[in-house]
């Protein structure tokens, strides 16, 4: 009965009864007090009878029928102020209890009713009623509670097979309606997602909306668009891995050729020809560019990057080791490199992927600021503070362009400087964020950009950011 079905079928079982039994006390109430007021009827009509003889008499045999006939003991009747005793025989045994049906409250028919079907014991009470009819002002008469307990009980039985029939029909027709209106539509979806799941590519695949319910219908709905949405993205994905592994490959062949480019480019730069001297630098940039081109693209093909090896590492001779290789890489003597690093200043992390952060962050700076021609200052500067270390990065180059900072992390986008590919800030953030920080730009105007990385100290970040 784990079923949705099957749970509605004895939920509903359990209302209908619960609500069969909430209207089973007053039904048993009321079938007692009908059961009463028969006998005073049938009493008066007895009396009525008697009164109706010469004299108000009657053979013993005659009154003994009577008296049976109501299933009465005795009947007295009030008529005209004056109380009479009409219709008698040996009562066995003493009055229990006497019921007012002249004006009974609800609670003291059910409380009664109750009573009378509880107590195993026959009694004998006295019931007191009005006469129909005007036949009097008082009728009395006294019976035992055997037959009335039989009565209550019999009744009460068959009220409760008929709510047990009651209940299985309902229960019933609700099964059927469930599984027909909710349980189908419900397993047809299921049905289609585990469809989609074994071939998500499958365009055919993708539910069609149909159901007739509205909240279904738009489940549905919603169904289709998302599978509409990833069928569409997996086919994007797959053609982007095949065009990224095509460009790899040509990447990697190109650059070898490239590589011998720019040998005998070197080589041209010696030569006398006027003509020569003038085109080889600008021969050796454009193949530069397009080697670090190739590099950057086969860099960011990789799947994925190494987890992190995080050691207990020295800040500082680092940050020195990143600004003298782009010292030697400079153009301009105009450009002066920067540390500002707390001496003994320890963090945690990889090496080299770290050195390889600080050094795209430091390139990118030198690079822009050459670009201007005009003097400029590379500093990097850390910090320690209670939950993270902190490393700026800033230069006093141009700035960056409003697209370039808008896409600043998206590869091929965010390049700053014409030729460049962006990959460099995708790939030095993918390695900050394995190391369980944040690389992020602080700022960036026409008197300078910075950015900031944020590593936490964190052991528990750390060691997560390394598996």
């Amino acid at each position: 009965m784990n079923s949705l079905s099957g749970r509605f079928l004895i939920l509903t079982v359990v209302f209908v009864m619960l609500a069969e039994v909430l209207i089973f006390v007053p039904s048993v109430a009321r079938f007692r007090e009908d059961y009463l007021l028969n006998r005073l009827e049938r009493a008066q009509i007895a009396s009525l009878a008697l009164l109706a003889t010469p004299d108000d008499m009657v053979a013993p045999e005659l009154e003994e029928e009577l008296l049976a006939n109501a299933e009465v003991l005795n009947i007295v009747l009030q008529r005209d102020e004056v109380r009479e005793l009409i219709l008698n025989q040996p009562v066995p045994g003493e009055i229990y209890g006497t019921y007012d049906l002249r004006d009974p409250s609800a609670f003291e028919l059910i409380r009664d009713a109750l009573r009378g079907i509880i107590d195993p014991e026959e009694h004998v009470i006295r019931v007191i009623g009005t006469p129909v009819r005007g036949a009097g002002e008082v009728i009395e008469v006294t019976m035992t509670t055997g037959p009335l307990r039989a009565a209550l009980i019999d009744y009460g039985i068959r009220i409760l097979i008929l709510s047990a029939a009651i209940s299985i029909f309902t229960a019933t027709l609700l099964f059927l309606a469930v599984r027909r209106f909710l349980v189908k539509p419900i397993r047809r979806v299921v049905d289609h997602m585990s469809a989609y799941a074994e071939a998500p590519e499958d365009a055919r695949r993708v539910i069609t909306p149909d159901a007739g319910v509205t909240e279904l219908r738009d489940a549905e709905d919603a169904l289709m668009s998302l599978q509409t949405q990833l069928t569409s993205a997996l086919k994007q994905k797959d053609r982007l891995a095949q065009l990224g592994s095509a460009v790899a490959k040509i990447s990697h062949d190109l650059r070898n050729v490239l590589t011998v480019a720019q040998l005998l480019a070197d080589r041209m730069e010696a030569s006398e020809d006027p003509t020569v001297k003038r085109a080889a630098p600008k021969l050796v940039n454009a193949i530069s560019r397009a080697v670090t081109l190739c590099e950057s693209t086969l860099a960011f093909g990789k799947a994925e990057e190494h987890p992190p090896e995080l050691t207990r590492l020295q800040l500082g001779p680092l940050v020195e080791d990143v600004l003298s290789s782009e010292e030697l890489s400079c153009q301009a003597n105009t450009l002066t490199f920067l540390a500002d690093i707390p001496p003994g200043m320890i963090v945690r992390g990889d090496t080299e992927q770290l050195y390889r952060v600080l050094t795209n962050l430091v390139r990118n700076a030198r690079q822009a600021i050459e670009a201007t021609g005009q003097p400029g200052q590379i500093c990097i500067k850390a910090r320690e503070e209670d939950t993270e270390w902190i490393i700026c990065v800033a230069d006093t180059g141009p700035g960056l362009p409003p697209k370039a900072r808008e896409n600043l992390f998206t590869a091929f986008q965010g390049g700053a400087r014409k030729g460049g590919t962006g990959l460099g800030l995708v790939i030095a953030s993918e390695l900050v964020r394995g190391h369980g920080g944040a690389l992020e730009l602080k700022g960036s105007d026409e008197s300078g950009t910075e950015f900031r990385i944020r590593l936490p100290r964190n052991t528990a970040l750390l060691d997560a950011a390394a598996e």
